[in-house]
């Protein structure tokens, strides 16, 4: 099976090679461009490899790249299953290859192609196991979600290429020129549904928190990191090409975002499925995402170039930092459930002790998430908070309460992250162990500790020099605020100072804490360590029941947003004199997707109930139904014959 390994990242890693050349050439000043004139159905197929598309590469192919040495480790147990486990390789290569398609691919019915072979790809990763029925069943929600959103997509095609006779996507900017503005933001909002299908936006988000747990840990790493961004890709590509009211689709994107960073943020804290968890917060990353590229469309709108730059230039970092901390939770998560068989956070308990480097890397990522310093979520999001603060010194009112409220969402969804990610690192890795497993936890293999190495090692280099990176957005930015390279540079160049400060900062507060620490360890290097026993109050029999549970360390939070949640709860009787042994539990229910999928689903299902004395079982009328279609075919062929004929008979009498 090495010899596999060996041709399927030596075939990834030289795809990843080109492409990033490619990427960085163009980052650097260097646009690409290939048009072929072929005949039907594709006509002109335009190739391009712009800032957005450059940026979009570069993150595809680190996540990819450490998603591929990570899988071959997490999958090794697999082996055995070998046509199983060569067919899943080979997908991760075409869901590669996909991928890099869509983000450069100019016409409309190639990119429906490679689109389409994204959605099927990622869908076959995803059912890796399918031998389990929940797996099959999250990966099928997935595939049809996935071609909801390809409805919508293909319906603004086809509204644009009719009225433009064209299937290039410069013909949107076209089209939107020669129509009425509200005509333009319909087809904008008709884009936005179906990319933001992919996205995982709040409506469009039920499939992420079904597949993300169903699909192996390195393809839940690679989703949530670069899959969910081809929807933010495909939203900026179409708003890039539109001409129309900026402001409108800047406050558009605002109000899902908030709300998508919201309520998935509140839906992960209550989830004891860890996979699960992180999927809610991928919804949550996707509204700071999309915060940010509101801001920026509404600075564009109000023409104010410091809004438009903040907030680009955050909503893009953010993509990359996101892919960055997610997948290394994700690995985390994987290697948890590779040495504990289980994703339940209330069986796990004080890994850290077996798994101290897993530990030690899920907190990084856990921080980083939680937009704390130093590290990079901190600095995308004090860009979108800068454009936010910018956004609030507008003489119209209205709008400033409308930032105001965005800024209290944004406030909102860090303390929450914060709160969630105490009680997902505390439960899982410190304390005492709540369940005997068969086998001993144990750390896993450096095959993949590596990719998460190596995954800390950017977080944490963005966090300090974040400078460096900013600087490598100046291109995709400029796409959006035309003149940033030229007369409005000294504003990104203003912004860029702040984070050379930032990270100055960062580096500083790193190295007092290295000098407390080291002058600590000398202290303290001659005293005499004695281990005992943690004060039981008295108790002299303790053990693990004693401990927080996931359940009873979010109890209040519980109790407060149940009338927004869809949490059920068992009740504990405790009016026994002598009780038996009795349990506590809650479990969450997404309301969404009671109210816009199960009720749909119910009422479909009641309606064809009606019809189902056709399928009655007795062959003869099976036979009668077969007769009846033939006739039909009859009838139809050759009607108009008869018709004809019935006619000119008539008129003879």
């Amino acid at each position: 099976m090495k010899k596999y390994n060996y041709w399927f990242l030596s075939l990834i890693i030289v795809c990843i090679a080109a492409s990033s050349f490619f990427a960085a050439e163009t980052l650097l000043g260097n646009a690409y461009q290939i048009t072929l004139q072929t005949g039907f159905p594709f006509y002109s197929i335009s190739i391009k490899i712009d800032a957005l598309s450059a940026w979009m590469i570069l993150i595809i192919n680190f996540t990819v790249f450490t998603g591929s040495i990570y899988g071959i480790g997490y999958l090794k147990k697999y082996t055995a299953d070998k046509p199983n486990y060569l067919f899943h390789l080979l997908f991760i290569i075409v869901f590669y290859l996909s991928m890099i398609s869509v983000t450069i691919v100019q016409n409309f019915l190639l990119f429906l192609v490679v689109w389409e072979l994204m959605a099927i790809s990622s869908f076959l990763l995803v059912i890796f196991e399918h031998s389990k029925k929940e797996t099959i069943r999250a990966g099928i929600n997935y595939l049809v979600q996935s071609h909801i959103g390809v409805l919508f997509i293909t319906v603004g095609f086809i509204w644009v290429a009719v009225k433009t006779g064209s299937y290039d996507f410069n013909s949107i900017a076209v089209f939107s020129s020669s129509v009425p503005q509200s005509l333009s933001i319909i087809l904008f909002l008709i884009f936005f549904i179906g990319f933001g299908f992919k996205a995982g936006f709040v409506p469009f988000h039920t499939w992420l928190p079904y597949a993300h747990p169903a699909a192996p840990s390195h393809v839940s790493g690679m989703m949530s990191g670069v899959i969910i961004k081809m929807g933010i890709y495909g939203i900026l590509r179409v708003a890039l090409l539109l001409k129309t009211n900026y402001m409108i689709i800047g406050e558009i994107i605002l109000v899902f975002s908030a709300i998508s960073g919201l309520y998935g943020v509140m839906l992960a804290i209550i989830q004891h499925n860890i996979k699960k968890l992180l999927a809610y917060h991928s919804i949550e990353n996707i509204g700071i995402i999309g915060m940010g590229i509101g801001l920026g469309f509404v600075g564009l709108g109000l023409q104010n170039d410091l809004l438009a730059i903040t907030g680009f230039a955050g909503g893009l970092l953010h993509m990359l930092n996101h892919s960055l901390f997610k997948s290394l939770l994700f690995y985390g998560a994987g290697s948890v459930y590779q040495k504990t068989h289980t994703l339940n956070i209330e069986k796990l308990g004080g890994l850290i002790k077996s798994m101290p480097k897993t530990a030690l890397l899920f907190l990084l990522a856990a921080l980083a998430i939680s937009g704390l310093p130093p590290f990079n979520g901190f600095i995308s999001e004090f860009l979108i908070y800068s454009g936010l603060f910018e956004g609030l010194k507008s003489t119209d009112f209205a709008f400033s309460i409308f930032i105001l409220t965005v800024i209290v969402s944004l406030v909102l969804i860090g303390g929450l992250a914060v709160f969630c990610f105490t009680k997902a690192f505390g439960i899982i890795f410190l304390g005492s162990p709540r369940h005997i497993f068969d086998e001993t936890p144990h750390e896993v293999s450096k095959q993949m500790l590596f990719p998460q190495y190596l995954t800390a090692l950017l977080i944490v280099a963005i966090g300090v020099f974040p400078q460096m990176f900013f600087q490598l957005l100046l291109k995709p930015v400029a796409l959006f605020v035309p003149g940033l390279e030229s007369s409005k540079y000294f504003l990104f160049l203003q912004q860029s100072q702040v984070l050379y400060s930032i990270g100055l900062l960062a580096v500083l507060v790193a190295l007092i804490t290295f000098i407390l620490y080291w002058i600590k360890t000398k202290v303290t290097s001659k005293r005499v360590v004695s281990v005992a026993p943690t004060w039981g109050c008295g108790y002299v029999a303790p053990n693990s029941n004693m401990q927080y549970t996931a359940s009873s360390y979010v109890k209040t939070y519980t109790n407060l947003t149940e009338p927004l949640l869809s949490i059920t709860k068992s009740e504990v009787n405790l009016k026994d004199v002598f009780p038996e042994k009795q349990s506590y539990k809650t479990s969450s229910y997404d309301k969404v997707e009671k109210l816009l999928i199960d009720k749909i689903i119910k009422t479909v299902k009641k309606i064809l109930s009606k019809f189902s004395f056709i399928q009655n079982g007795r062959i003869q009328y099976y036979i009668l139904y077969g007769l009846v279609f033939i006739l039909l075919i009859i009838l139809y062929s050759y009607g108009s014959s008869f018709l004809k004929i019935f006619y000119n008979f008539l008129k003879i009498f």
